[in-house]
């Protein structure tokens, strides 16, 4: 986590109906120069203010193409980006040098991508050629393709990307799984086994949609372990000898917190209520695999956004992801005639995305209308995330891996 200065105690203090009219205004101030991206997971006082939202690779690819496609005379010169670190990074990464991209708080993280360090990645990698090899005499005679979820850092992406790996999201997730179990780039007839960093959970729900028996072709790499001295990170040479499937033990804060009984609750409501339509369980494919299997359905934030979209009048929906989302969708879905919930009663919320706040966004705002200047005039970007040329290289590779499967984004309408 980032560290993020304190902000002056004129926007702390600020009531939040005064803050949003200052920010519309700053917004019209600064004009076409000016694009502020709303990940799904953001508050309604920040999605307000959002000129897209969306996932965190669908944004990222809007932000680049109206870079690109702006004509001359309506640049876009800053992006601001509502979301957490490692999106940031990759709106940096997709859009040209001239374009800066701006995290209006720094300490917005994710703890599942920080489960993930470049180090512990390394080490990994080499424990397990190192085992392989042994196993066979001195020479494995095949390959290991790493594959990254978009919730990663640069420097993992970039790992990937070295070593011939693709990035995915929990949409592309099925397709890009596929082509690394088959061989990836280089299709042979090498023994192939993926390493899915860094969530398990969309790992494992991933490989066994592929048709893998999880308990007996996946194996677990926790790199805690290893720092404790377990080489590969908990899991045994027979596991890892039989697993096509590396799966890296990290997970999503969020949808960790619904659990099985949580269907199972559902399921006895539906039974106790027979002459009422039957509630039916959406989730996303971070959650444990033992709550995807009790569900009805699971797919990504974009899958369950249009699958709410298309719900009849009448239907009910119990949604196993994070909470702001959820209770938009609800409040939605309510003006449809469609009765909607959150799977769990708990507070899933994203903790560290909650961090972006109006304050926030209107600090950096004003800098950029130039507010802190001498002059008053001149803008100041703070917060700006920006990757190593060396890191970008590398981690567009992984980037471009995936994109050339998987379908482009929508055009936005500018």
């Amino acid at each position: 986590m980032l560290w993020q200065p304190s902000l002056p105690e004129k926007y702390l203090k600020a009531a939040p109906d005064e803050l949003a009219a200052a920010i519309t205004a700053r917004r019209a101030e600064l004009g076409d120069q000016l694009v502020i991206l709303g990940h799904h997971y953001q508050t309604d006082e920040i999605i307000r203010h959002a000129d897209y939202t969306g996932d965190s690779l669908k944004l990222s690819q809007i932000a680049a193409r109206l870079a690109k496609e702006r004509p001359e005379g309506r640049p876009v010169k800053w992006v601001v980006f509502c979301g957490v670190h490692f999106m940031a990074e990759s709106a940096d990464m997709l859009t040209p040098e001239s374009v800066e991209v701006i995290l209006p708080d720094l300490s917005a993280g994710c703890s599942m991508a920080d489960m993930a360090q470049y180090d512990d990645t390394v080490e990994a990698w080499n424990a397990l050629h190192a085992e392989l090899n042994r196993q066979h005499g001195g020479k494995w005679p095949g390959r290991i393709i790493p594959v990254t979820y978009v919730n990663s850092s640069a420097a993992i992406k970039a790992f990937v990307g070295q070593h011939g790996g693709a990035c995915c999201t929990s949409s592309n997730a099925d397709l890009v799984f596929e082509w690394a179990i088959k061989g990836g780039e280089d299709l042979s007839d090498q023994v192939t086994k993926v390493l899915f960093l860094p969530d398990q959970h969309l790992g494992r729900n991933t490989a066994a949609r592929y048709g893998l028996e999880v308990r007996s072709e996946t194996c677990l790499y926790d790199p805690r372990l290893a720092r404790k001295g377990e080489p590969l990170g908990g899991s045994t040479p027979e596991q890892l000898a039989a697993a096509k499937v590396i799966l890296w033990a990290g997970h999503c804060s969020v949808h960790k917190l619904f659990r099985p009984e949580h269907c199972n609750q559902i399921r006895a409501d539906n039974a106790a209520n027979p002459g009422r339509p039957p509630t039916t369980i959406i989730v996303h494919p971070e959650c444990a695999k033992e709550v995807v299997d009790k569900s009805d359905l699971a797919g990504s934030t974009e899958f369950i956004i249009k699958t709410l979209a298309k719900a009849p009048p009448g239907s009910r929906w119990a949604i196993g992801t994070e909470t702001h989302l959820v209770n938009r969708l609800c409040r939605e879905a309510a003006q449809r005639g469609v009765q909607a919930r959150i799977l769990s009663d708990c507070q899933c919320l994203c903790t560290t995305m909650y961090r972006i706040d109006q304050p926030h966004l209107l600090w950096v705002l004003d800098n950029l209308a130039g507010a802190f200047s001498k002059d008053g005039k001149s803008p100041k970007v703070v917060n700006a995330i920006k990757v190593h040329p060396q890191v970008r290289e590398l981690a567009l590779q992984a980037l471009d891996r995936m994109l050339s499967l998987a379908r482009p984004a929508p055009t936005p309408v500018d």
